[in-house]
């Protein structure tokens, strides 16, 4: 089974459109107006760290035996995982890397953003 969970950021005052950010940001690549740029090289030595005990085959896809396998996406504004065949709970550790970096998690097979915790 494959997943992807998608992060971003938003700049403050703008209006919220999930949908569309995940559409044309996530999906297309494309650079938005309404998102802040994030620290991705920061991001990108996060996932390698936490992840150190997997294959990495380059900066963007993972696997480990028994595991899965992922790739990462990213623009200025966006981190992409598309996960195959993992586990919760290194499902949940990409999770964690992103939320420290202050970006919440949207989820596009639930069509919902786990955005409670941030301002508003």
């Amino acid at each position: 089974m494959s997943m992807d969970f998608n992060f971003w950021k938003y700049k403050a005052g703008v209006t919220r459109d999930n949908n569309r950010i995940y559409e044309q940001a996530c999906c297309d690549g494309k650079l938005m107006e309404e998102l802040e740029s994030l620290p991705i090289d920061e991001i990108l030595t996060k996932v390698a760290s936490v992840f150190s005990d997997w294959t990495a085959l380059d900066k963007e896809h993972y696997e480990k035996e028994g595991k899965g396998a992922f790739e990462i996406f990213t623009t200025s504004q966006i981190v992409r995982f598309d996960c195959y065949g993992m586990q919760e709970a290194d499902m949940n550790s990409l999770m964690d890397i992103l939320i420290d970096f202050g970006c919440p998690l949207y989820d596009p097979q639930i069509s919902t953003r786990f955005d409670g915790w941030t301002d508003r």
